[in-house]
């Protein structure tokens, strides 16, 4: 009964979003390739944004002030063991076997010794966190990201991520329990604890010129990040690229720190022959 009750507030709040999304365009706004619904996304962002400010911000602001640090980072690292199936199962899918290994020793290690992840004694003995979705698995065996999608209530997608999420979910723990109660008691916390994250970057965000581009290329950017290792700042060079000179145009010299090793430096060109000597 309390799951069809939540379907039907989540179908309630998917249909407020497709009568009221399509707004207006910023004038002289350049246009992202990664947003070809980016009349669309900007409504659903700004309902999100409005639901944001009167229930999770403040939400989280509340749980922050009342709640001591040390229960906040407890309450953090139990909800990130949880996570560590779905990591180790993507790590595997990827092929990434150490990885694996690794995040499998930090779950064993955390939840026998950490008291179910509470504390995080694996850290301290140098066993990374890695960081893997069945999104960034797609990504990493070639899957486009396709165009960007801002998703009523869970954010900023893209069309390769958000139909992930349903695998996601059902590589989690919480999935598998039967109490409805114990199910969503650990779904809200997670929900207000991620919230309290990004309470630092609020400023941030609403100082931007626009704030919906600047968080749709941050989260752009930062899924190309997870899956390449390489930072957008750093230039792409394409590996195919024609170096050759065109004809007639002047030729590109190698500089000095692609020289390849034991190649010898260039003679000195001969002196001109046609100049005299000098008396």
């Amino acid at each position: 009964m309390r799951t069809n009750e939540l379907a039907r507030l989540a179908l309630a709040v998917v249909a407020c979003s497709a009568l009221s999304a399509c707004v207006t365009l910023p004038p002289n706004s350049p246009r992202s390739p990664q947003d070809p619904w980016e009349s669309w996304n900007r409504g659903v962002y700004r309902i999100n944004d409005k639901l944001d400010r009167a229930i999770a911000k403040p939400v989280a602001k509340a749980y922050v002030r009342t709640v001591p640090h040390p229960i906040r980072t407890g309450v953090s690292n139990f909800l990130s063991n949880l996570e560590m199936p779905t990591v180790m199962i993507n790590d595997a899918l990827q092929g990434k076997i150490k990885a694996a290994g690794t995040d499998l020793g930090r779950f064993v290690l955390n939840t026998v010794v950490g008291i179910g992840g509470i504390l995080d004694p694996a850290s301290s003995a140098g066993l990374d966190h890695n960081h893997e979705d069945f999104g960034l698995t797609l990504g990493h065996w070639g899957v486009h990201a396709g165009p960007f999608v801002e998703l009523p209530l869970l954010g900023p997608s893209d069309c390769r991520d958000a139909p992930a999420r349903v695998v996601d979910t059902y590589t989690n723990p919480r999935q598998y329990i039967r109490n409805n109660y114990v199910r969503y008691g650990l779904w809200l916390p997670s929900l207000v604890d991620a919230r309290a994250a990004l309470l630092p970057l609020d400023d941030t965000i609403q100082h931007a010129f626009d704030p919906y581009a600047f968080v749709r290329d941050a989260f752009l950017s930062r899924r190309a990040y997870l899956i390449t290792g390489q930072s957008p700042e750093e230039p792409l060079i394409d590996p195919d690229a024609d170096m050759s000179p065109a004809p007639g145009g002047p030729s590109i010299a190698t500089p000095p720190s692609e020289a390849p090793r034991g190649a010898k430096p260039p003679a000195a060109p001969p002196p001109d022959q046609t100049q005299s000597p000098p008396p």
